[in-house]
């Protein structure tokens, strides 16, 4: 059984609802990946920004984007998971993807949708969460605005590994921070957060600040500027610690309705 997970995160800037021009973005950033990795992370609706006007972009646009996401997991002989707009029928989704190096598919709809910016008035919000297991870790993956739910995060499955993918602005970074520290601690799980750079054409400022924290909520992995983050995290880690510190045991039992 794997040992360790080598992680790879992606802090870039967006084409703005141009999804073609993000994947050969996307694609150069990944040809530069010489380390040995098993996931590479792309940030919250990486092909468009966080457009609130999903028809815009053709409804084609999200099964291209898969099969790149494929073609990307097959030649690096890793998972690539991100976030798109996605159309199923006359419905708009913000699709998260976990795509291996054989071709299957993870989806996760994103449950807490950004009420703030109307997000829940274009997008359907999922209902379903989603336990992907990958080279001897269980990792869930979570969307932006999810973060600031802890319920919804709960580790009542003994998963491994958080990942959240976002686009969270200049404003309110200290949450983002503060947040994916503490949802490291309270589920004793690595969490990891990939936030995106720059400014979208509404204005809004993104700092990065994507990072790894382990199961202490200490931080592993931190950066501001755009570039490839690398990490790796350590199966050992999380059994001594959970070994030891058994909170886990003490949770308390509940059903989401």
């Amino acid at each position: 059984m794997p040992q360790h997970l080598n992680i790879a995160l992606i802090q870039s800037h967006l084409h703005w609802e141009a999804p073609q021009e993000n994947r050969t973005m996307f694609e150069e950033k990944i040809n530069t990946i010489s380390n040995e990795v098993d996931v590479i992370v792309l940030p919250e609706m990486f092909t468009s920004g966080f457009t609130m006007n999903p028809k815009h972009l053709d409804a084609s646009e999200g099964i291209k984007t898969v099969e790149w996401m494929q073609g990307q997991a097959k030649k690096k002989d890793a998972a690539i998971v991100g976030s798109m707009v996605f159309q199923e029928d006359d419905k708009f989704f913000n699709r998260l993807w976990f795509v291996q190096p054989d071709g299957g598919l993870s989806t996760y709809d994103k449950k807490h949708t950004f009420t703030l910016a109307g997000e829940d008035k274009v997008y359907t919000a999922g209902v379903e969460k989603v336990l992907v297991d990958f080279r001897g870790f269980r990792i869930r993956p979570l969307i932006c605005y999810d973060l600031r739910f802890p319920v919804w995060a709960r580790n009542a499955e003994n998963y491994d590994v958080l990942i959240y993918v976002a686009n969270w602005p200049k404003p309110r970074i200290e949450a983002w921070d503060a947040l994916l520290k503490a949802r490291a601690i309270e589920n004793m799980a690595y969490t990891i957060g990939v936030n995106r750079v720059g400014q979208d054409n509404l204005g809004h400022e993104y700092p990065g600040h994507s990072g790894v924290y382990d199961t202490l909520g200490n931080p592993i992995t931190y950066s501001e500027k755009e570039e490839i983050i690398y990490t790796t995290l350590d199966k050992a880690h999380i059994e001594s610690t959970r070994e030891k510190l058994k909170f886990l045991e003490d949770r308390d039992d509940f059903t989401l309705k």
